[in-house]
């Protein structure tokens, strides 16, 4: 399917890079259909609304930068998107790059969950301190070595 993107222009992508968050992302609730595209550049991916092409975010595995980082989901919002088994889960983390030259910044505390046979998704809230809106991702990639607490 051709799906137009706010970084690509036009592009051919498989059915199967098709999302739906059927409840939309907080501040998006009227988006639901995106795909999931690998960015230019690695570690992070594009997710691209289909419903509008202004609705783009760039997403990171919070894994790889917070080896540390704990998701935990109550059962009825993974049930939502029909996860069963926790391995079929992909975790994204919303990555925010100020247009005024501050650090990148990721939310930890509204992860994106996708469920990855079924290709649904929604966003969740962490009630855990440690997971705020904003962590400095390249400084935390610096010490993601470390480990530790929040």
């Amino acid at each position: 399917m051709q799906v137009a993107t706010k970084a690509y222009g036009y592009i051919e992508v498989d059915e199967r890079q098709k999302i739906t968050f059927s409840q939309g992302l907080f501040g998006f609730e009227t988006c639901k259909d995106y795909v999931l595209l690998d960015a230019e550049q690695q570690p992070f991916y594009w997710l691209q609304s289909i419903d509008s092409k202004d609705a783009a975010f760039v997403l990171i595995n919070p894994f790889q930068f917070r080896p540390d980082y704990e998701v935990d989901i109550d059962n009825e919002e993974l049930a939502e998107i029909g996860v069963s088994n926790p391995e079929k889960v992909l975790i994204f983390a919303i990555v925010t790059i100020p247009s005024d030259g501050g650090p990148m910044t990721a939310n930890l505390q509204g992860p994106l969950v996708i469920n990855r046979d079924t290709r649904c998704g929604r966003q969740v809230v962490l009630t855990n301190p440690c997971w705020k809106i904003k962590h400095d991702v390249l400084a935390e990639l610096a010490a993601a070595g470390r480990g530790g607490p929040c």
